[in-house]
């Protein structure tokens, strides 16, 4: 399954598409398309793929994805006592050129453009910017005409000023609508391999197999098209999968790490405080708290 076009639709009385949505499946598939993509979660979690990243995510993160990178967001699936409806998203799409092709190579739009470059990995934003972004796409939504171009430049001027911003995609990561050959094809069906199978030991000759390579060249293949391991990935994976379970709270750790994957519970402390900078003791308490991420 290769990452599938969805071009944003627009009517003819607007050059950008700015929309609310609370369905938590609206962006449950790999695509990609040549919008950029300013997508703010006000409710809902789940799982993150932007080009090679895996995170979890949460009311309240706010993430800008370049043109033509792949991505999708997989919310958790709700409980039987909360309404489907517990998600909501505002996403804000507009193609890099709509204002014209010269307008961001003006010297007053230099740090847009330099953001816009950023955002072909992905960047999640952060800090009191976040707060401040947040609050002019509710007002984007609300205005008309010229105001809206107005709005999303503040929006754009924002961002570009923002010193807490995280890449998401790794700098090996390269993808794009031309891209999208047999090759590409091999690594989406490894993550969608890797995504239904994660909890259990993947062999390396088994998911050369779903690549149609031999093992060895596997590995050297995989690291040039994503940046890392084949192994480092599938352990960010188990991760995502660890943080979730932290939150729910159902499980004890040493369980928890056996659920995620790891079959050995020291490997899950190390690989765990490695990737999000915590122990899982303290990532859950702070989460559990109101002050994780």
């Amino acid at each position: 399954m290769k990452p599938q076009l969805l071009p944003v639709s627009l009517s003819c009385f607007e050059s950008f598409s700015v929309k609310r949505n609370n369905t938590p499946l609206h962006n449950d598939r790999l695509h990609f398309h040549p919008e950029i993509e300013l997508i703010h979660f006000t409710k809902g979690e789940g799982l993150q793929f932007v080009g090679d990243s895996v995170r979890r995510f949460k009311g309240g993160n706010m993430v800008l994805i370049g043109s033509d990178l792949p991505h999708f967001w997989r919310f958790d699936q709700p409980s039987p006592t909360i309404e489907e409806t517990n998600t909501n998203t505002e996403v804000l799409h507009f193609k890099e050129d709509f204002w014209g092709e010269d307008f961001l190579n003006l010297p007053e739009t230099r740090r847009i453009k330099s953001v816009l470059e950023k955002a072909k990995r992905g960047i999640e934003i952060s800090g009191p910017i976040r707060k401040r972004v947040g609050k002019l796409l509710n007002k984007i939504t609300k205005v008309e005409g010229s105001d809206r171009i107005i709005v999303l430049l503040e929006i754009l001027s924002a961002i570009s000023l923002c010193g807490e911003i995280r890449m998401l995609s790794s700098l090996g990561y390269q993808k794009g609508q031309g891209d999208l050959d047999t090759g590409d094809d091999r690594i989406t069906a490894v993550l969608e391999y890797s995504y239904s199978n994660f909890t259990r030991k993947i062999e390396l000759e088994e998911i050369a197999e779903v690549a149609y390579l031999c093992p060895n060249y596997f590995c050297r293949y995989f690291k040039s098209r994503t940046g890392k391991t084949y192994t480092e990935f599938l352990n960010e994976l188990k991760i995502g999968h660890a943080c979730r379970l932290l939150i729910e709270n159902k499980a004890c750790i040493k369980q928890i790490a056996y659920d995620s994957g790891f079959n050995n519970p020291a490997s899950f402390y190390r690989f765990f405080k490695n990737y999000t900078g915590k122990s899982p003791l303290v990532y859950q308490t702070e989460y559990l708290n109101g002050r994780c991420l």
